[in-house]
């Protein structure tokens, strides 16, 4: 069956069973953050935005992503948001592994774009599931509160620059 989507800012179809699942689909189509983790959703290892949204593609049968967005993290690496998540991982002493980084990347980034400022605990129950192969859920929290810190910094000088309107 052709299943027509959007994959990293390009028209793509994939020709694919409807019920194979997404990440089976992304692994032929040369997505290589897609891994194969523990095949039940809770890992991370095999995450991607659908719509802006994390979800775990190993439970996501390719059928329900007919002309959806999706992003994987070789794309999202290229953003802006990609870098003050891991400007915030880095002040908080996190390495990844680069086994599970899509799981806790793209959950920081749904903190992030949730434009509030979670409590540690609501950050804790977003996070505490994702694989601790590389690290521990409390270094983890850390850093996605500084990346929240350097992203709402990054949002505060551009409102400032943009009512300048030039001034210096």
């Amino acid at each position: 069956m052709k299943i027509p989507v959007n994959l990293n800012g390009e028209k793509t179809i994939f020709d694919s069973a409807p019920d194979e699942m997404l990440m089976k689909v992304l692994n032929k189509n040369k997505c290589p953050s897609v891994k194969c983790g523990c095949q039940k959703g809770f890992c991370g290892a095999c995450a991607v935005l659908v719509n802006k949204k994390c979800i775990a593609s190993c439970k996501m049968p390719v059928g329900f992503v007919k002309d959806q967005q999706i992003i994987t993290l070789e794309y999202f690496s290229k953003t802006e948001e990609y870098q003050h998540i891991m400007e915030g991982f880095a002040k908080a002493g996190l390495k990844l592994c680069g086994y599970c980084n899509a799981g806790k990347i793209f959950s920081a980034y749904e903190i992030i774009k949730m434009n509030k400022i979670p409590t540690k605990q609501e950050i804790t129950n977003s996070v505490k599931d994702l694989s601790p192969c590389c690290t521990d859920v409390e270094s983890l929290v850390n850093g996605i509160i500084y990346a929240i810190q350097i992203h709402n910094s990054g949002i505060s000088k551009k409102i400032k620059r943009s009512m300048n309107f030039g001034n210096n």
